[in-house]
């Protein structure tokens, strides 16, 4: 059973980042809607913590879909974790160069395919570096070591499975997107897509778990965000990644078994058959 904090400060990787145990993982994403001026991979490649790996949420996914950087399946994934040098027996800290986004979504990708020890660092690649941690360009040589995927399915959920707990209120419901696209408000940055939300889910932006400084609020702040933290839970968001910080911040009051709707609003709202409630909760 997984315990403790789900977050480690830089100033603990800084100690054990050269333990032979330790890997380290970038998975810097940017929204496509943000219209950056490079990938997450360039932004690795120019300035990363030492001997870190890139994962890339846009390539390790599932094939024959059109919805984004679906979960892929556990062969597939312990192919790419093992090139990447993860596997049994090693202690992961996964990092963002971006807020918590793709960080806290390979941190629910890794536990979802069995890894137990694996922790996001707070704060990202910025707090390392306020911390006086050295950053490099050279891409590591990862030594491929065996990755053994047992797969937790209760931490994934599909939309039949949202459906129900939707209308059963087996489950809370939280909506990680802004509060104007939770409610109808504004457009989806995806075309096509109508904007509102899943009936009897609640709106709670994963911007609001974050501090002005990019780190994850305290327990003691993130329990004033939500009603039942210990409650059954699942998380929905644009794609499945800002979800993942919701998950993050509810291990951290101590509900590790918290489900990410994988395909969230870009699935949910594409089937016009799916309920679409609009307006405030």
């Amino acid at each position: 059973m997984e315990s403790g904090d789900p977050l480690v400060t830089a100033e603990w990787l800084k100690e054990h980042v050269s333990a032979p145990d330790v890997r380290v993982v970038d998975a810097t994403w940017f929204p496509p809607f943000l219209n950056m001026e490079r990938t997450g991979r360039q932004a690795w490649a120019e300035s990363h913590i030492p001997g870190s790996v890139y994962f890339d949420i846009d390539a390790i996914k599932a094939g024959g879909t059109d919805l984004p950087h679906m979960l892929p399946d556990p062969v597939m994934f312990s192919s790419r974790a093992r090139k990447l040098g993860l596997g049994d027996g090693n202690r992961i800290i996964v990092y963002d160069q971006f807020n918590f986004f793709a960080s806290a979504r390979v941190w629910w990708m890794l536990r979802v395919m069995g890894q137990k020890d694996v922790k996001v660092l707070d704060g990202g690649l910025q707090a390392w570096i306020e911390a006086g941690g050295e950053t490099e360009d050279l891409p590591p040589v990862p030594v491929e070591r065996h990755f053994t995927a047992r797969v937790r399915s209760d931490l994934l959920k599909d939309a039949s499975q949202v459906l129900t707990a939707s209308q059963g209120g087996t489950h809370t419901i939280i909506d990680s997107r802004s509060a104007e696209r939770f409610s109808g408000e504004a457009p989806e940055p995806r075309e096509g897509l109508m904007s509102g939300h899943i009936p009897g889910s609640v709106c709670l932006p994963s911007s609001e778990l974050r501090t002005a400084d990019g780190r994850m609020k305290s327990a003691e702040d993130l329990a004033k965000l939500f009603d039942n933290p210990s409650a059954p839970t699942i998380t929905t968001c644009g794609s499945g990644v800002s979800a993942a910080v919701t998950a993050l911040a509810l291990a951290r009051l101590g509900n590790w078994d918290v489900a990410v709707y994988d395909g969230s609003w870009t699935e949910w709202a594409s089937d016009p058959s799916r309920p679409i409630a609009t307006g405030k909760a």
